[in-house]
């Protein structure tokens, strides 16, 4: 029988990769129902990847899932456990195997937290299922786009904005420090956090995204550049796409700014919650830093930073956890970098040029 406590040891810190930083150092009340929210979402998110299993099948398990999720009739093991063999890493195999558990430490939650993991990963799920029917192809030779901005900003609201509020309603509930928050206020910020970690990954991503035939770049602002989706395949494509890049790179600094407005707000003696909040933030950052100073990122492979930029990430942080003054001004200084990179005349030389055609 699997414990809540392998659950949430082990596995996800197998399926996590960065997110369990934050997550392990939350006080169990916490950990247990967004830990447990994650792990629902990633194997609804892994049966969404499975391309051995066709499409129609893939969007029928995850209203399977989705149903299950929200506390009906749970066939979501035989769905799970029948995708599992389709899968190439151990760790996401042995999630699939373990959703009945999964699910069991969700009803053994306190109700409250119950129905705040079930209504969190309803509309992940949505978000889910908005990717698979926006998309259709499975590579390049079907490459399909978002339509528009508002596509984009729904998108990440479904998939990364919820969790925000999720996670900030959880905390509202359990944490009584944080009693003195505008609490309206706060989840607005909270659904910015999560918008500005999805811009990261959605502008880090553009292009193994291409590759699989979708686009989050609007089709409309890339045709404003004289653009098609597909052109943004070519490497002359890709560089003329750069000035979205700018504006998209804007988009995600202003969620960011917002996200650090709720990381500050945090009490000083909610450590936990303040470094599980700027870890991520100053990681983002980083990685929008490293996208801006590339000379191509939509043509390269995706722009990642290493893991010594994220050690030194977490021991600095780690030592001014308690100082607003410290983060703010490490914040400020990577947001400086960026903008720096956006307004040098060399980013923006596509501007200017002609549309090729």
């Amino acid at each position: 029988m699997t414990t809540t406590d392998e659950l949430l040891g082990d596995l996800l810190r197998q399926v996590s990769r960065s997110f369990y930083l934050s997550l392990a150092i939350l006080p169990r009340p916490l950990r247990e129902p967004i830990g447990l929210a994650y792990l629902l979402a990633r194997a609804a998110d892994t049966v969404a990847d499975t391309r051995l299993i066709d499409r129609p099948a893939r969007i029928s398990h995850l209203h399977t899932l989705r149903r299950a999720y929200a506390g009906g009739p749970s066939e979501a093991g035989v769905v799970a456990r029948a995708c599992a063999p389709h899968q190439t890493l151990a760790a996401e195999r042995r999630l699939l195997e373990r959703v009945d558990a999964v699910l069991a430490a969700v009803a053994a939650l306190p109700r409250a937290d119950q129905e705040r993991v079930r209504a969190v990963l309803t509309t992940i799920t949505d978000g889910m299922l908005f990717d698979l029917e926006r998309f259709p192809g499975e590579d390049a030779r079907a490459l399909a786009a978002l339509d528009s901005l508002d596509d984009l900003d729904r998108y990440t609201y479904l998939v990364a904005g919820c969790v925000g509020e999720f996670w900030t309603d959880l905390h509202l509930a359990h944490r009584p420090r944080l009693a003195g928050w505008d609490a309206p206020a706060m989840r607005a910020c909270g659904v910015r956090f999560g918008k500005a970690l999805q811009m990261t990954n959605v502008l880090r991503d553009v292009p193994s995204d291409l590759a699989q035939g979708r686009c989050y770049l609007p089709a409309r602002e890339l045709a404003a550049l004289g653009l098609t989706p597909a052109d943004v395949l070519t490497p002359d494509g890709a560089a003329r796409a750069r000035p979205l890049l700018s504006r998209l790179l804007g988009v995600a600094l202003a969620h960011y700014d917002a996200a650090w407005r709720y990381t500050l707000a945090i009490p000083r003696r909610e450590w936990r919650m303040r470094l599980a909040c700027a870890w991520p933030l100053l990681i983002g950052q980083a990685t929008l830093e490293a996208l801006a100073a590339h000379p191509n990122p939509f043509a390269a492979a995706p722009v990642k930073i290493s893991r010594a930029t994220v050690r030194g990430i977490l021991a600095g942080s780690t030592l001014t956890v308690a100082s607003n003054r410290a983060l703010a001004s490490a914040a400020a200084r990577r947001r400086a970098r960026i903008t720096a990179h956006i307004d040098d005349p060399t980013f923006a030389m596509s501007r200017t040029a002609p549309p090729k055609r």
